[in-house]
């Protein structure tokens, strides 16, 4: 019994500690984090329409290379991403899903908290269907307007729920509104995230800019390029009507469609 007692009272000793370094070491991460730059700074690039990569801005690059967050791939390699960001459920991933199904192609979901609640079977497809499912929130709030707290809460909180509901672990984050700041990229990399902005986007979010799918299809095209990550939006009627010929045009032009876990730098 005393054997028992003893061994009962080291593991306590043993929980007691490590916990006590685990709050250490997040009371570190958020004191370090707190002496970076919480300036608020809206992603923006300057496109080509030639195929060459389009400039990122020295700001942008700077603080993506430095945390190791993706924008923009190998500019000497054919790989493309393709990810979508989705707010809320406009009716048309299940046929976004079966044109990527049919092209064999794999791409990145950002999902916020509503999305998730409100379509489990649509995110469980995804996931299903071999694409990977990223972070965009909880609530789809700008980060760089929130203390350290308020996002961890943002992130985790969906973290959490995505695993309890597929045992899935996300680890690719898309900071909402593309507003970030260094702070918000380096402490969501101690959250275990890697930051993913783009190097192509449009106004495709509009849904009262619908029913010009030549210009949609023609911006996708025009601005293709090595390593470009093409960031496109659930809810657009254009972009779920384009996809298929986009995809296929694209491929024969020599690109190749990757998986950010494919990313090259």
């Amino acid at each position: 019994m005393k054997k028992i007692k003893y061994f009962l009272g080291i593991a306590v000793i043993i929980v007691f500690t490590y916990s006590l370094i685990l709050i250490d070491k997040d009371a570190t991460i958020q004191t370090t984090s707190q002496q970076l730059s919480s300036k608020k700074i809206e992603w923006g690039i300057k496109r080509n329409d030639n195929h060459a990569q389009p400039d990122l801005g020295s700001t942008n690059k700077k603080i993506l290379d430095e945390y190791k967050g993706i924008a923009m791939g190998n500019k000497d390699s054919k790989k493309v991403y393709l990810t979508f960001d989705e707010g809320y459920e406009a009716g048309y991933t299940p046929k976004i899903l079966e044109v990527l199904k049919q092209n064999n192609v794999k791409a990145t979901f950002f999902i916020t908290a509503h999305y998730v609640n409100t379509q489990p079977e649509l995110v469980e497809k995804m996931l299903q269907e071999g694409h990977t499912v990223g972070n965009h929130t909880v609530n789809h709030k700008s980060m760089p307007s929130l203390n350290l707290e308020q996002i961890k809460k943002e992130v985790m909180d969906l973290h959490t729920v995505i695993y309890e509901k597929f045992q899935y672990e996300m680890k690719y984050i898309r900071p909402p509104k593309g507003e970030y700041s260094e702070q918000t990229v380096a402490y969501c990399n101690s959250l275990g995230y890697t930051t993913v902005m783009w190097s192509f986007a449009y106004d495709d979010w509009d849904e009262n800019k619908q029913g010009r799918e030549d210009y949609a299809k023609k911006k996708i095209l025009d601005n293709i390029h090595n390593g470009a990550v093409l960031l496109l939006h659930g809810n657009s009627k254009d972009n779920t009507n384009v996809l298929d010929s986009c995809i296929k045009e694209i491929k024969a032009m020599g690109y190749e469609f990757a998986s950010l876990d494919e990313f090259e730098r």
